[in-house]
């Protein structure tokens, strides 16, 4: 099965996810947060994202930048190199909410470290909602 396609599936038919381009409007919190910007791979391994700063550089971005060669379907590269998530304001210490557009579809999601080498996305399209693991490579 395609990144693409389980990624929807999960989403729209089974209990939603990543990866990761509009914001929502979460005002940034003051509280110190622990650093996500890196290169994240899911824990299934078939995929890895640039997580950076971006827009008034307390935002966050993800983009995937790697498919493991099994993962590389054509409908899977069409989203190689491409944003998944554009702004995610921060919310609270070590998390950030925004909205991530995928497949044509958007979904409201929570991106939270959960330690200096693991993070967690979690997200929801309507009363569908699911959590996807990283760890840092």
């Amino acid at each position: 099965m395609s990144i693409a396609s389980a990624f929807a599936q999960t989403f729209a038919g089974r209990i939603a996810l990543t990866a990761l381009a509009a914001t929502m409007a979460v005002a940034p919190v003051a509280a110190a947060s622990a650093n996500p910007t890196g290169t994240w791979q899911t824990t299934s391994g078939d995929s890895r994202y640039t997580v950076s700063y971006c827009g008034d550089g307390t935002q966050l971005c993800a983009k995937l930048i790697w498919l493991r060669a099994d993962a590389r379907t054509a409908e899977n590269l069409a989203y190689l190199n491409e944003y998944v998530v554009i702004g995610a304001d921060a919310a609270a210490a070590n998390k950030w909410k925004g909205e991530v557009n995928y497949a044509g579809d958007t979904f409201s999601g929570s991106l939270t470290l959960t330690g200096a080498d693991s993070m967690k996305l979690s997200g929801c399209k309507g009363i569908f909602c699911t959590t996807m693991k990283f760890s840092r490579v």
